[in-house]
């Protein structure tokens, strides 16, 4: 493109061939002076008084646009050219919220202690001369994320604080502390046992004190906002920190993708998702299964690196995945230098080649897969850095807070937390897993692509929260490994450098909404004031306590989650900044309709025998009678998910019964199988918690193949996902599914999960055992060539 005719031509041609607003470049084009195509987009492009960089109305009037208002008002005080900026951000400014529309909940770290305190002073009437002498107060640690109540017994004789809000065994001012830090307040009782001390729960006080805790959160609830000062101060401020991000809308219809196949062309929604990783930050692909992530990522490496925004893509993607990866590359841009692992380049003799490889070579992308990214370290110089700048940050802290004659239990927790942060230094970087090859830095590596980024969730979180299901506080490794890379891209590319892919940013557990803000959004997490899991909880989620069934399946029990977001508009807004978005209903894809249908089958008398069993194993387990080696809450579980699927996987010398799952799901799938025999239509049976063996032991797999071929199905018709152990088989073997030749294909959900397209032919799909994880439901809900109805059936309940 040499020559257009308008200014707006002009900054579409910029955009597609710079990536930005280039005046010089645009003047060129056009034939007009800078001033005139200024002049021209008004409104369109505004210059940022800060950088004093031209920007898009879309990027300029997003983001945090209460702030830009008030920067761009007191420039143009002095530059009368600024007014524009003034008027069009005061036509996008969120609408200021009401104390009506603000959910403040105790322990929301965005509060000034001075209203705790107050709060205490009106609601427990606590003398005022205890805070004058400084016997009593409330401090909070920003580094720690910790509350404390100074002076919790001074208040003594008060019985508001002994019997209204406290117990006999935790006064008002500890379930007070209890509940600004999350907790809930439990009462110990000290046995002796053995000679030993033991700590055993008070059930009937635990009790008592939930009450009052519910009854001391429902107090400042009411409070809060009853002061018409503080209501406004406090509005106020939500406002500025949680109200004031606009999500930018990105649009990509302007570009232009040299060098792509031109019989593909990329959907609206997919030309957007490429836009917004080339002009935003770090990008979570939030899309649907069938949205067409992969070709986001490729388009968005490619045009990275032909704007000069990027030199070498790295994509992370499953192991199995690899060279499916790199044949869809190069399907849709047929010329680009990529470099694909195998799993041979990462056995320990060749691994250290292929880095070098990569290292060294001009590569458009390189392609590896997970476990193969976790085996490039960061170089032991960053990794001790990362943890040293953590551990000066609390030493400072503690000499500020002794300096300020804090409580000696903010220190001792601050030393705790130093003390536990030396300990991970050793263990997260544990050297035994890693091999001395070219650091990750050493690659040359400045974009980073990761597929399938839920395999990353388990990301360690520091909370004081207790015993709250949904909260892991385990770790991964490869999570550890994930962040620490990602908070180097950051300050490699000014936190533009990453994209993560998956149709479930949360699978299974609330927490990872903001384990994707870690990864992606580290730094907004920091300027908010939410690097803590605790400061990011109290202010938009909500733990629930409510009656359960237990685990055994026999009784029930007191479970406490964090099972419930509130200020959901607040945080969405934030979210959005890094995330994209797209559902099936915003998309409309021509994917199938499903029938699903759950069948409930009737446990045998052996099954019903054998989980009292399990229930008597529970209690045992839960008094300590048994030693965990021995028996275990996992082993009674597994066997419990066992018994359900088939008595057998118990005790194979117990009778098949009639009614098992494996038998109605034949029933059900032959009936299927010969309705569809001229359309030569495919079925898939996901099992889980079974494996071929071959060895005549019983199992699942082949106890289905066997009743499938005495109803008259031909062997060759019945495939186990199992026997394609190499990337050839199993391409051969799909294929065989796509054309009609194997009509049954068995496996377990992470064998035959992501990455198995064979929807073609398939008319259903079988669970025997269904997975906990909705990303591992529906496989068969993709786009497909042939419109058709096809149906899933669910053979995981129980009627126990």
């Amino acid at each position: 493109m040499t020559s257009v005719d308008t200014a707006s031509e002009a900054l579409a041609v910029s955009l597609g061939e710079k990536a930005g607003i280039d005046l010089a470049y645009m003047s060129q084009l056009a034939n007009k002076s800078e001033e005139e195509i200024t002049k021209e987009l008004a409104g369109v492009i505004f210059q940022n008084p800060v950088t004093e960089k031209w920007e898009t109305a879309d990027e300029y009037l997003s983001g945090n646009v209460r702030e830009k208002l008030a920067v761009a008002k007191v420039f143009a005080e002095n530059h009368p050219e600024y007014a524009i900026n003034v008027t069009s951000l005061e036509g996008v400014q969120p609408k200021e919220l009401d104390a009506s529309e603000i959910e403040v909940r105790i322990g929301a770290t965005w509060i000034d202690t001075k209203y705790i305190e107050d709060f205490m002073r009106e609601t427990f009437e606590t003398p005022e001369y205890l805070f004058e002498r400084n016997l009593m107060g409330v401090q909070y640690s920003d580094v720690t994320g910790q509350w404390n109540v100074k002076g919790k017994n001074a208040d003594k004789g008060n019985s508001l604080v002994g019997m209204t809000y406290g117990t006999g065994r935790a006064n008002a001012y500890k379930i007070l502390e209890d509940s600004l830090n999350l907790r809930d307040t439990r009462i110990f009782d000290v046995i002796t046992e053995d000679g030993k001390e033991k700590r055993v729960l008070n059930k009937k006080e635990t009790m008592l004190a939930s009450q009052k805790q519910e009854a001391i959160r429902e107090a400042f609830k009411d409070w809060i906002f009853q002061e018409p000062e503080r209501r406004q101060a406090l509005c106020a401020k939500y406002n500025e920190l949680f109200n004031s991000t606009r999500p930018r809308e990105y649009d990509g219809s302007h570009l232009k993708f040299p060098g792509m196949t031109p019989d593909i062309e990329l959907r609206p929604h997919q030309l957007n998702a490429v836009a917004h990783q080339l002009y935003g930050d770090n990008t979570l692909l939030a899309h649907c299964v069938g949205a067409g992530k992969t070709f986001e990522m490729i388009a968005a490496a490619m045009e990275n690196k032909r704007l000069g925004l990027c030199q070498k893509s790295l994509f992370v993607v499953p192991n199995h995945l690899t060279e499916q990866w790199a044949s869809d590359f190069l399907r849709l841009y047929p010329g680009p230098n990529i470099l694909a692992a195998t799993k041979k380049d990462f056995e320990p003799a060749n691994r250290k080649k292929f880095c070098s490889r990569i290292a060294t070579g001009d590569y458009d992308a390189v392609i590896i897969g997970h476990s193969q990214f976790e085996k490039i370290p960061l170089s032991t110089e960053r990794q001790a850095a990362m943890i040293e700048r953590q551990i000066a940050e609390i030493e400072m802290a503690i000499e500020v807070t002794k300096a300020e004659k804090g409580e000696r239990y903010t220190i001792k927790q601050m030393e705790k937390t130093k003390k536990s942060l030396n300990a991970r230094l050793s263990r997260l970087n544990d050297a035994s897993r890693k091999d001395n090859v070219v650091t990750f830095e050493q690659l040359g590596v400045d974009r980073l692509f990761v597929d399938e980024s839920h395999n990353y969730k388990n990301l360690f979180l520091y909370t004081k929260m207790r015993n709250v299901a949904g909260i892991a506080q385990t770790e991964a490794q490869k999570s550890s490994d994930m962040f620490a890379k990602c908070q180097y891209m950051d300050e490699l590319t000014g936190g533009k450098g990453i994209t993560f892919a998956t149709g479930t940013p949360i699978s299974n557990s609330m927490t990872e909404l903001y384990t994707n803000m870690r990864y992606l959004q580290y730094n907004t997490l920091q300027r908010l004031g939410l690097g803590h899991f605790d400061s990011w909880a109290a202010s938009f989620g909500e733990t629930q306590t409510a009656i359960e069934l237990a685990p055994e399946g026999t009784g029930y029990r007191v479970k406490t989650r964090f099972a419930k977001f509130f200020n959901l508009p607040e945080l969405i807004a934030l979210f959005k900044e890094s995330a994209d978005i797209q559902t099936p209903d915003m998309l409309k894809l021509p994917v199938p309709e499903a029938d699903y249908e759950n069948i409930v089958l009737k446990p045998s008398e052996h099954q019903k025998e054998m989980v009292q069993s399990l229930a008597e194993r529970a209690e045992a387990v839960r008094d300590r009678k048994v030693d965990a080696t021995v028996d275990n809450m996992l082993k009674i579980t597994n066997d419990g998910r066992k018994l359900a699927l088939d008595q057998r996987l118990i005790n194979d010398m117990l009778p098949d019964e009639e009614n098992s799952k494996a038998t109605i799901c034949v029933e059900k799938a032959f009936e299927i199988w010969e309705q569809t025999k001229e359309q030569k239509s495919a079925q898939l049976i996901f099992c889980d918690l079974s494996t071929p063996k071959g060895d005549g032991t019983f199992n699942v797999y082949e106890d289905i193949r066997d009743k499938l071929m005495a109803k008259g199905v031909p062997e060759n018709e019945i495939a186990f996902i199992h026997d394609a152990n190499t990337e050839t088989r199993k391409a051969e073997l799909f294929a065989k599914v796509r054309s009609g030749q194997v009509r049954f294909l068995l496996g377990s959900t992470a064998k035959m999960g992501a990455g198995t397209n064979v929807q073609d032919r398939l008319i259903a799909l079988h669970h025997l055992d269904v997975p906990w994880r909705p990303s591992d439901v529906g496989r068969i809900l993709r786009t497909f060539k042939i419109k058709k109805n096809v149906e899933v059936t669910d053979n995981g309940k129980d009627d126990f």
